[in-house]
C-alpha cells in the first residue's frame, strides 16, 4: 500500500509540475507577443530589419523559447516574416498593404459611425476625453497613437456588434505601425489629427450621417496620402 501511495504521490507532482511549467510558458510566450505586437513592431526604426531574439529576451526577462513562440504567431498573422537561418524579419508595411489597411478601416468606421448614429449610442464624452489625451500626447508619438487606435475603436465597439469589434481589434498592430510611421513623415501630423477627431465628432453630434462619413473618409485619405507619398 505505501510504495501504492509514494507512486501515486510522484505522479501527481510530476502532473502539477508540467501544469505549471506549461502555465509558465504560456504566461511567458504572452508577454512577448504583446512586447514585440506593441513596442517592437510599432518602432518604426525596426521596419526593414531583423529582430534579435536574444535582446527581446533580455528587455522582458524570458527565455528565448517563449519568444519563438510569439514569433511563430506574429508570422501567422504576417506582421514578421521567418527567414531560415536568420530570424524574424520586420518587412516594412508595403503600399497594397497600407492602402488595403485604410479601405477596411473605412469601411467597418463608416458602418459604425452610421450605426452609431441611428441608434443614438455614438459615445461622444469618452471620444472627447481621448482627444483632450491625445493634446497632452504630441511629443511621444507611441502613445498618441495609442489613444488614436482607442478613438476609433471606441465608436466600432458602441455598435454592440462584438464580432465587428473583435475583427476591428485585429487590425491593432497594422494600425499602430502605419499610424507611428505617418507621424514621423509628416510635420505637425499630431495637431492635424486632432483637428480632424475634433471634425469627426462635431459630425457626428450634428446629426448627418453623410457628414460624419465624410469626415471618417477625409480622415483615413489624408493619413494614407501620407504613408504613400512620404
Amino acid at each position: 500500500m505505501e510504495l501504492i501511495w509514494l507512486s501515486a504521490m510522484r505522479m501527481i507532482l510530476l502532473w502539477y509540475t508540467c501544469c505549471m511549467q506549461a502555465a509558465d510558458s504560456l504566461s511567458g510566450r504572452e508577454k512577448a507577443y504583446e512586447f514585440l505586437k506593441d513596442t517592437i513592431l510599432a518602432d518604426p526604426e525596426m521596419q526593414g530589419r531583423f529582430i534579435s531574439e536574444q535582446d527581446v529576451a533580455n528587455q522582458i526577462g524570458v527565455s528565448r523559447t517563449p519568444i519563438r513562440e510569439a514569433l511563430l504567431l506574429l508570422a501567422a498573422e504576417d506582421l514578421v516574416q521567418l527567414v531560415p537561418k536568420k530570424g524574424a524579419y520586420v518587412a516594412p508595411l508595403s503600399s497594397r498593404q497600407i492602402t488595403e489597411l485604410m479601405e477596411l478601416r473605412g469601411v467597418v468606421e463608416r458602418y459604425a459611425a452610421e450605426k452609431t448614429m441611428t441608434e443614438g449610442t455614438v459615445p461622444f464624452r469618452k471620444m472627447m476625453e481621448l482627444i483632450e489625451q491625445q493634446r497632452w500626447l504630441v511629443e511621444d508619438p507611441r502613445q498618441f497613437i495609442d489613444v488614436d487606435r482607442q478613438f476609433h475603436a471606441l465608436l466600432v465597439a458602441a455598435t454592440g456588434n462584438e464580432l465587428l469589434a473583435k475583427t476591428y481589434e485585429g487590425l491593432r498592430a497594422r494600425q499602430v505601425r502605419a499610424g507611428v510611421v505617418a507621424l514621423y513623415r509628416a510635420q505637425n501630423r499630431q495637431q492635424a489629427v486632432i483637428d480632424e477627431h475634433n471634425a469627426i465628432v462635431a459630425a457626428l453630434q450634428s446629426g448627418d450621417v453623410g457628414a460624419a462619413t465624410a469626415a471618417i473618409t477625409a480622415h483615413l485619405d489624408t493619413t494614407l496620402k501620407v504613408l504613400l507619398n512620404g
